[in-house]
């Protein structure tokens, strides 16, 4: 439970308020935060999912994700009564992209981070460019999740479509476009199309001309400080908002950091939602990144190191649906916190397909080991050890990159609802694990984002944690013949994780 004393009403709150919005994979959120960083009064949620297929479409209907905001907006701006907010902050899961035409309008569904229709693509830029000198220069490897291969594919299968779009926008800017008149994307949401220079923060022109798009295309990446001026009259519709800055739309990853109080390079979090993450925020960029991991850039002097895994929150559920788990989620962490078993099963956790550290974007979930005398519990358990072992692939790199981290922080609705996870990931690292404790981490680090610019000289409120879960040396030498027993069966029937 958070802490009472982090959470206040709304007449307590610190000027200036912050309206913070979220938008995640299985729903949009929003709450109000005051210049300390607390939330103050309820919070507005409203649920959706992507579409999915088995070709590896992943989408959502950008317009449903416009009327989600404004009913979240109109539901927290009640709560407000005559005081006014200061600024309005938004997040989406990364990367997404929607095709908007000269009018304004959407001609295309927003393309998830998920979607893996451009695989072919990959290939065929895997071998048109040097993927290596892509990396250093972007951060990122070719991927499904980034624009390149997408915007070629897309192109190849709708020729006449994608010769209407006037702009490529993420979600985030599709809904600022929808409520405000403009958009731009924030420099992490820019970073993370797999486009732009990680050092400069221009736009890559080599990788520009092989998407096939331009730089006008894509919007100017701005600052926290480099805020939108609203070309509608937003105060006539929400009054509260007449002197609200508009910050441009960040990514999940980066809210995630600063909403666990993880803003320099002693600490780690990994991120246990839908999908997962480990990441580390530094000053500046390093010099050499490591095959397996992202680095993007978030603003003039800092960039974030890391990695991403698809499905995390997204196998358990899977799990509890497949193999008819119990719905007690107690009894499912007991089977988390069981003494690990060397016959447990064996299982590469791609069901959507693998971004960190491999980026085999078609990849496909495996499982070797599988008894007659295996049950759904024993399943659901070696599920997820191969969920920790893809962050412990992570955790290796990411040392590499940026040290050995003072600390490592845990935050997500998955690790919340089933805290065994924790302890499955402190054994699997080798590292103690301490749970980050408040609700809605990254709507948190949203309005941090903002509270950066409108009120740097308050003093934030600090997140509350939990007991941290300490790896015990039996288990870390299980989990360490399991991560060489992962990378086997990956490089058998995926492919070897290139190391240089």
């Amino acid at each position: 439970m958070s802490d009472p004393a982090f959470e206040i009403d709304i007449d307590q709150a610190e000027q200036p308020i912050v309206l913070a919005l979220d938008v995640g994979s299985t729903a949009s959120r929003g709450a109000l935060y005051d210049a300390a960083g607390r939330p103050a009064g309820k919070r507005a949620k409203r649920p959706h999912a992507f579409t999915t297929a088995a070709d590896g479409t992943s989408t959502i209907d950008p317009d449903e994700v416009v009327a989600e905001l404004t009913a979240i907006i109109e539901e927290l701006l009640e709560q407000v009564g005559d005081t006014t907010v200061g600024g309005v902050a938004i997040d989406t899961f990364a990367s997404s992209l929607v095709g908007v035409a000269e009018d304004g309008s959407p001609l295309t569904p927003c393309i998830t981070y998920a979607d893996a229709r451009c695989a072919d693509e990959v290939a065929v830029l895997r071998e048109e460019l040097d993927e290596a000198d892509v990396q250093q220069r972007t951060g990122t490897r070719i991927h499904t999740s980034y624009l390149a291969p997408r915007l070629r594919w897309f192109a190849r299968e709708q020729p006449d479509l994608a010769a209407q779009v006037s702009r490529w926008m993420s979600l985030g800017e599709y809904v600022l476009h929808r409520l405000i008149g403009t958009a731009d994307p924030g420099t992490s949401t820019a970073a993370w199309t797999g486009l732009l220079d990680r050092r400069t923060g221009e736009w890559d022109e080599q990788l520009l001309e092989v998407a096939g798009v331009t730089a006008e295309q894509l919007g100017r990446p701005r600052d926290p400080s480099d805020t939108l001026t609203p070309v509608v009259d937003v105060g006539g519709r929400w009054p509260a908002l007449a002197e609200a800055r508009w910050f441009a739309p960040i990514t999940d990853g980066f809210a995630s950091n600063l909403g666990n109080g993880a803003t320099g390079p002693d600490t780690v979090v990994a991120s246990l939602a839908t999908s997962g993450a480990m990441r580390v925020l530094i000053e500046g960029a390093p010099d050499a990144l490591p095959t397996g991991l992202w680095n993007y850039r978030v603003d003039d002097h800092r960039s974030l190191v890391g990695g991403a895994l698809n499905d995390v929150g997204r196998a358990v559920t899977w799990a509890e649906e497949t193999l008819r788990l119990p719905e007690e989620r107690d009894g499912l962490d007991v089977v988390l916190r069981a003494v690990p078993d060397a016959g447990t099963p064996l299982v590469l956790p791609f069901l959507t397909g693998e971004r960190s550290t491999g980026w085999a974007g078609g990849a496909r979930a495996a499982m070797t080991g599988l008894t007659v005398s295996h049950q759904a519990a024993e399943i659901f358990r070696a599920l997820m050890e191969g969920v920790v072992l893809s962050y412990a692939r992570l955790a290796v790199q990411l040392e590499e990159a940026a040290g050995a981290p003072e600390r490592i922080l845990a935050s997500g609705r998955v690790g919340q609802d089933l805290p065994g996870l924790f302890a499955l990931l402190a054994h699997a690292v080798g590292k103690p694990v301490t749970p980050v404790t408040i609700k809605r981490v990254t709507l948190h680090g949203t309005a941090l984002h903002a509270l950066e610019v409108l009120a740097p000289d308050v003093e934030r409120a600090a997140p509350t944690t939990g007991d941290t879960e300490q790896p015990e040396a039996d288990a870390t030498r299980h989990f360490a013949d399991r991560l060489a027993r992962f990378e086997e069966l990956y490089a058998a029937i995926v492919a070897p994780t290139p190391r240089h």
